[in-house]
């Protein structure tokens, strides 16, 4: 039994080793030469030689997508890449357009206000419950800095100066309750005195002393007046959302929101002003 095994797997290796030469001999036959044997051996290698040239195509074809998908994927990694890249220096170009057009804008503002300005940084908001900014504190290295000295920006007034501290001020904001300032209505001219409302849910700032005679109405901007000699006049103060005319009483009630959005705050003028010579904050100008 085990010599015919043997016999078996001797035979086996020699048709397998002979098999390719006999369908060698075939192909390179001409047709008009084959012998029964070459076509039989023809008609049966035939069909294996198409399933394994299909076979070896299809193998070839998911090698070459394989290969072509892996290096898909290296250009698409190297892409996005490079578009974060891109995206973050634009962020930082946008960014530093607009810290330029700030700048531009304040130096703008110094050059039309005629006392003597400080530059300063916010480096710190202190913020409510709310997320409201309740104040303010910028680093202002100068000993020149002294309380109540007016706070402006672009956008018009910040507050005053309530306190210092070596390098930083904490300045008091327009919607503090501490705070005042004379006003005119742009539109019209219309005086008025704008204090804060000292509510820390929202910005608002209340107009007092404006007659019932005088027209105001929602939208319209207000500017400090210049009178007091604290703030320099013609600075936007804050912008009306609320007229109530009542038949009685001689003034009318007016209140506003400031035009300085604390959130964005980042540069602002100390005005370096004469305090000696200013009505002291919060004080009501006089009656006309």
């Amino acid at each position: 039994m085990g010599s015919w095994k043997r016999y078996r797997d001797t035979i086996l290796v020699v048709l397998l080793l002979a098999l390719p030469f006999f369908v060698l001999r075939t192909r390179i036959r001409k047709p008009e030469n084959m012998s029964v044997v070459d076509r039989v051996i023809m008609r049966i290698t035939t069909p294996i030689q198409y399933a394994s040239a299909a076979i070896a195509r299809g193998v070839s074809r998911l090698v070459g997508d394989y290969v072509y998908l892996v290096d898909v994927k290296q250009d698409n990694d190297k892409l996005a890449f490079e578009n974060a890249r891109l995206r973050d220096e634009v962020r930082q170009l946008e960014n530093e357009r607009a810290e330029n057009r700030r700048l531009k804008r304040l130096l703008g503002l110094r050059d039309e206000i005629p006392q003597e300005t400080l530059s300063a940084l916010v480096v710190g908001k202190d913020t409510t419950e709310y997320f409201r900014v309740a104040h303010v504190t910028l680093d202002a290295p100068n000993t020149e800095v002294q309380q109540n000295m007016p706070v402006v920006s672009v956008d018009g007034v910040v507050g005053t100066v309530l306190r210092g501290a070596g390098d930083s001020v904490d300045v008091r904001l327009t919607v503090d309750s501490g705070f005042g300032v004379d006003v005119v209505v742009e539109r019209t001219g219309a005086r008025g005195f704008v204090r804060g409302v000292g509510d820390r849910n929202r910005y608002a700032v209340s107009v007092e002393y404006v007659k019932r005679s005088d027209e105001v109405d929602v939208g319209d901007l207000l500017l400090t007046s210049g009178v007091g000699c604290r703030f320099p006049k013609g600075i936007p103060v804050a912008r009306v959302t609320k007229v109530e005319k009542r038949d009685f009483g001689i003034y009318q009630t007016v209140q506003a929101e400031p035009t300085v959005d604390y959130s964005r705050l980042e540069e602002v003028l100390v005005v370096l002003s004469d305090t000696e010579r200013c009505t002291p904050e919060g004080s009501k100008p006089k009656t006309p």
